[in-house]
């Protein structure tokens, strides 16, 4: 079963799905049963691949409001702050109680920092907060503002 867990991975989803399926009722499935090892890894993976989706998109929704803090006078900014909205409501959508110990807002926000371009329109940013002034609560919220970043 592992060979079709490489060669071609929904149709390895879709038998499995149906053997655990048939487990599930009760039916005692020995040719072969269930690929356990793999599937304890995919239902592994699908709780990371959720966190690492609502980091990224924290980390999205700070580099807008980042950059709107930086460069207010562009006219960029009312798309960068309905952007950083966007994303912060796609991250609360993705967001479970389990991510809080998990998600570092300090590394997010520093690498936001980070990839913020040296120039825009030929500007310098404004100085910005060295550690991030909101918390994930408040970035989470939906506030349409952006908490802790004036």
């Amino acid at each position: 079963m592992g060979d079709l867990y490489e060669a071609d991975i929904l149709e390895w989803s879709e038998h499995q799905a149906a053997l655990l399926r048939r487990v599930a009722a009760g039916e005692r499935v020995n040719d072969p049963g269930p690929d356990w090892a793999n599937i304890i890894d995919e239902v592994e993976s699908v709780g990371r691949e959720q966190l690492h989706q609502a980091e990224g998109l924290l980390a999205q929704a700070l580099a807008h409001i980042l950059k709107a803090q930086a460069w207010p006078v562009f006219r960029e900014v009312p798309t960068w702050q309905f952007d950083a909205r966007r994303f912060r409501a796609e991250a609360a959508a993705r967001f479970s109680p389990s991510m809080r110990q998990r998600i570092d807002l300090a590394r997010l926000y520093r690498r936001a920092r980070r990839d913020l371009p040296d120039k825009i329109g030929g500007q310098s940013p404004l100085p910005l907060p060295q550690d991030c002034p909101t918390t994930l609560d408040e970035l989470l919220s939906e506030a349409p503002g952006f908490p802790g970043l004036v």
